[in-house]
């Protein structure tokens, strides 16, 4: 089992920017596509973005693309997800994800979740 637990969440003014993490223990990091999802208020969890095994290769929902970076640290079995220019419709739970496969339907893995706050 994948245990994951995000961090660095918390309340930003809009414009600013905000990065979370993800600490993944468990399991054999590198076998993982990772990737993070929201849930606003009233709202379905939603897909923000996933990265591949190696890193290599990044997919982004598109009201994050050009503002949000998805990126892994295998060597520390870590995933962040930084977040420029932020909106207060960016508020959300995030929540790290982990799957062995490429985009799934569910996602195997999920972390806690951690709380975004984006004053206007």
């Amino acid at each position: 089992q994948v245990q994951l637990v995000e961090s660095g969440g918390g309340l930003v003014q809009a414009g600013n920017s905000l990065r979370l993490s993800c600490a993944a223990s468990g399991g054999t990091f590198r076998s993982y596509v990772m990737g993070w999802f929201r849930q606003a208020p009233g709202k379905e969890r939603d897909f923000v973005a996933a990265i591949t095994w190696s890193g290599t290769g990044t997919y982004y929902q598109d009201s994050v693309k050009g503002r949000f970076t998805i990126s892994r640290d295998n060597a520390k079995n870590t995933v962040s997800l930084q977040m420029n220019s932020l909106k207060p419709e960016d508020t959300a739970v995030y929540y790290c994800v982990a799957d062995r496969d490429w985009l799934p339907k569910t996602y195997a893995f999920w972390g806690q979740g951690t709380q975004v706050t984006v004053s206007s």
